[in-house]
């Protein structure tokens, strides 16, 4: 591959990135096919909608903020870039975390019930992390160590000019969308209760970035771990005692009855 242009065009003396449209695609799908599962989780598209008008600025400003605070080293001297996001730094977690947080806020205030919420939504996470991790390609960032393999990708090197890396971009995307495959397959054979679609993403998405986060040059650090990766086993164990909690609720309540 090619070095990619992250400009897709100039509309009235302004620059569209790819890195842009493709995060507005990837809401955009998330939010069709929320609305298509709604009905199955005792909500309705309306609700959907006005839980979207909250969530997307929240998600913006939680991935911005998640990734500024880890990086404010750089930022500190130069804090006229925090707010440019379209030149890329938005970390998945911190959008993560403002989501959950955003949603349990929306339903507590809208009586909605939280685990119809989540099993509704969660199916659009992965699906737009798979689009949006294109973006990350067109601005030549979050991409892995120099390879050989046939399918790297060309960077520019600020010491060594051009080289070869590995696409970290591109195993996210797959690994995501396998994700997505996963929780509806999961959904219809396996899942004993609402809410669970949740623990299984967080499970799921956080084994495949773990190993994905090792491959890259670029991640945020605190000391010499990977924040990502510490995040990642964090996010797995609250996903097996989430199931389990769950399951062990549902259990306890019908024995009651």
């Amino acid at each position: 591959m090619g070095i990619p242009n992250p400009i897709a065009f100039t509309l009235l003396g302004r620059e569209v990135r790819w890195y842009g449209i493709l995060i507005a695609c990837a809401l955009l799908l998330g939010l069709l096919l929320a609305t298509k599962r709604s009905r199955q989780n005792e909500l309705t598209e309306d609700d959907v909608f006005d839980f979207f008008i909250a969530l997307v600025p929240a998600i913006v400003i939680g991935a911005r903020a998640y990734y500024v605070i880890f990086e404010w080293s750089y930022y500190s001297q130069h804090t006229n870039e925090i707010l440019k996001i379209w030149n890329g730094g938005l970390a998945i977690h911190g959008g993560i975390i403002a989501g959950i947080l955003t949603a349990y806020i929306f339903c507590r205030i809208k009586k909605i019930n939280f685990w119809n919420l989540t099993n509704t939504l969660i199916p659009s996470l992965p699906l737009g992390q798979a689009i949006g991790r294109w973006g990350n390609y067109f601005n030549m960032e979050a991409h892995g160590k120099e390879t050989t393999v046939p399918w790297a990708i060309t960077v520019i090197d600020p010491i060594k000019g051009l080289i070869q890396v590995h696409p970290t971009f591109l195993y996210e995307s797959i690994w995501d969308l396998l994700v997505f495959g996963f929780l509806l397959i999961f959904e219809k054979k396996w899942q004993h209760e609402k809410g669970e679609l949740l623990f299984v993403y967080a499970i799921l998405y956080s084994i495949g970035r773990f190993f994905i986060e090792g491959l890259r040059t670029d991640s945020l650090m605190f000391f010499n771990i990977r924040i990502a990766q510490m995040i990642s086993v964090v996010l797995i164990i609250i996903g097996i005692f989430g199931i389990y909690w769950l399951r062990k609720k549902n259990s306890t309540n019908l024995t009651k009855k």
